[in-house]
């Protein structure tokens, strides 16, 4: 009778060991090719707009490129109907344009955005989505890497040095 029990055994380890080896059903195919890789970077104007209190990177099409102060602009324009329906916001007040962008300052790399709104009064989102816009900008127009820095100056003083926190 042990015998009969072990040769049961053995069957059934074998019929599970061969469910197993089946997998899950899915038979094996050859390679799915997809489209070529996107090449080049993404034409348009790179915004930091914040979603659920972060900043994030937003991506206007575009076909020409322009100066980091006109990008800042856009910025202080705040976010799109399209962009607003995705649930993408602003801190940056609407009184910050005009600016302008300078490189320099005391350490070389280092933008200066100069505005007639207090720099001190704004909303540290506000500084991040200014900051990561301008460093954006600034490096579509190769005045920039990822490391540089941004100071805002205002009639009230300046902020920062302070590098974009995205990376």
């Amino acid at each position: 009778m042990t015998g009969r029990r072990t040769g049961r055994a053995l069957l059934a380890g074998g019929l599970l060991l061969a469910l197993l080896a089946a997998g899950c059903g899915v038979r094996p195919s050859a390679v799915i090719t997809g489209r070529p890789p996107v090449s080049g970077p993404a034409q348009g104007n790179w915004l930091y707009l914040l979603a659920q209190g972060e900043p994030v990177l937003v991506l206007r099409p575009d076909k020409t490129t322009p100066s980091p102060a006109a990008v800042l602009s856009l910025l202080a324009a705040g976010p799109q109907e399209n962009e607003r329906a995705q649930g993408f916001i602003s801190d940056v007040p609407a009184g910050l344009d005009p600016v302008t962008v300078t490189a320099g300052g005391d350490r070389s790399g280092d933008l200066t955005v100069r505005t007639n709104t207090a720099a001190q009064a704004l909303s540290a989102h506000a500084v991040d989505q200014i900051t990561c816009t301008t460093v954006a900008a600034a490096a579509l127009v190769s005045a920039a890497n990822t490391a540089t820095t941004v100071t805002i100056v205002g009639p009230d003083g300046a902020r920062g040095p302070q590098a974009c926190p995205i990376r």
